[in-house]
C-alpha cells in the first residue's frame, strides 16, 4: 500500500510526478478550501504532508491526521509548521535548506541591481517616451551586509564578491570559521558598516523584527535594503517610515508580513521594488526541491535517517 502524501504547495504541479514515480499516492490541496476538505475527507489515510514555510501545518491539522509520520517543507523556512505539535507526536520534519539557494541568490542580486540602478523607473520613463539622465550608484567596491550566512547568504556573498567586487560583512547566530568575510556582532553593527543590506535569515520568532528603526537608521539615507527571507524579519512600520522620510535610500522586497497582501504605503513609494515572493521559483529550483522531498520520503519510509531533518523541541509531557 503506497504512502499517501498531502501536497499543500501551489507551485509544483509539473514536478509532482517525481513523487508519484517513487511509489507515493498524492492528494493535491493547494487552496485553503481544498486543504480543509482534504484533511476532513482523507485525514485517516494521510501519512506525509508537503508544505512550505508560509503555508505551514498547524497543531489542529496535525491532530486531525492520526497516521501522519513526516512533514516535508519545501525551502529552508518552516515558520508556520507547529514543531512542538510534531515533536509531541514523534513526527519527523524535514526541509529543503540550500536546494533553491542559487535561484534565491540570483533574485536577490536582481533586486539589488534594480533598486540601486533604478531600473523600474528608467524603464517606465522610456515607455513614456522620456529620456531622463539620472546618476545612480555602482555596486563595484561597495560594502554588502548579509543578515544570515546560510546556503542562500553564502550564494549571495559569492555573487557579490566575485561578480561585483564587493566587500562582504555578515551577521548570524555564530561566526563562521570557513569564510573570510567580516563578522558583525549585531544587526545594527552590520547595517552601520553596509552600503547595501540583504536579509537572508530564516523567519520565525527568533528573527522577528531583527531589522527595526535602530538598524534602519544605522543603514542610513544612502543605504539600500533587500529582503528575500521573510517579511517578519523587518518591522514593516519602521521600514515604511524610513522610506517615506528618506532615512534609507530604498528597499527591494520579495516577502511581506501578510502575503499576498502588501501595504499600500509600500506600493505608493517610488523608492521600492516589489516582487511576489518568487525568489525561490525557477524550473531548476522546483525540480530540485521536489526531488529532495522525494528523497526524504524514500529514506524515511525505508527506515533510514532523512537527509535534511529539522531539529524539534523536546516533547511536552
Amino acid at each position: 500500500m503506497p504512502a499517501t502524501v498531502l501536497v499543500l504547495v501551489e507551485t509544483i504541479n509539473d514536478y509532482l510526478p517525481i513523487i508519484e514515480s517513487n511509489g507515493f499516492h498524492v492528494i493535491l490541496a493547494p487552496t485553503p478550501a481544498e486543504r480543509s476538505q482534504a484533511i476532513k475527507t482523507h485525514g485517516g489515510q494521510i501519512q506525509a504532508v508537503l508544505t512550505r514555510g508560509p503555508l505551514g501545518l498547524y497543531a489542529e491539522e496535525i491532530a486531525a491526521l492520526p497516521l501522519l509520520e513526516i512533514i516535508c517543507v519545501i525551502g529552508a523556512g518552516y515558520e508556520h509548521v507547529d514543531l512542538q505539535a510534531a515533536s509531541n507526536r514523534g513526527i519527523v520534519v524535514t526541509n529543503g535548506a540550500g536546494v533553491n539557494a542559487p535561484s534565491v541568490a540570483d533574485h536577490a542580486m536582481a533586486l539589488l541591481l534594480s533598486m540601486v540602478r533604478d531600473i523600474p523607473r528608467a524603464d517606465a520613463a522610456v515607455r513614456r517616451s522620456e529620456w531622463p539622465k539620472v546618476m545612480r550608484p555602482s555596486l563595484a567596491g561597495k560594502h554588502l551586509g548579509i543578515l544570515g550566512l546560510g546556503a542562500v547568504g553564502l550564494a549571495i556573498a559569492k555573487r557579490a564578491a566575485l561578480g561585483f567586487d564587493m566587500q562582504i560583512s555578515y551577521h548570524s547566530r555564530q561566526p563562521r570559521s570557513d569564510v573570510d568575510y567580516t563578522y558583525c556582532a549585531t544587526p545594527v553593527e552590520l547595517a552601520r558598516t553596509a552600503d547595501f543590506l540583504v536579509i537572508a535569515t530564516p523567519g520565525g520568532p527568533g528573527t522577528r523584527h531583527l531589522i527595526d528603526r535602530q538598524a534602519l537608521d544605522a543603514l542610513g539615507p544612502h543605504g539600500f535594503l533587500v529582503n528575500i527571507a521573510r517579511g517578519s524579519v523587518i518591522a514593516t512600520a519602521d521600514l515604511i517610515s524610513a522610506l517615506e522620510q528618506r532615512r534609507i535610500g530604498g528597499a527591494a522586497l520579495d516577502v511581506f508580513d501578510d502575503e499576498p497582501s502588501v501595504p499600500d504605503a509600500l506600493k505608493r513609494l517610488c523608492n521600492t521594488v516589489l516582487t511576489p515572493h518568487v525568489a525561490g521559483l525557477s524550473p531548476e529550483a522546483a525540480h530540485d526541491t521536489v526531488q529532495r522531498v522525494a528523497d526524504n520520503l524514500l529514506e524515511y519510509f525505508a527506515g533510514r535517517p532523512v537527509l535534511t531533518p529539522v531539529a524539534l523541541p523536546t516533547p511536552e509531557k
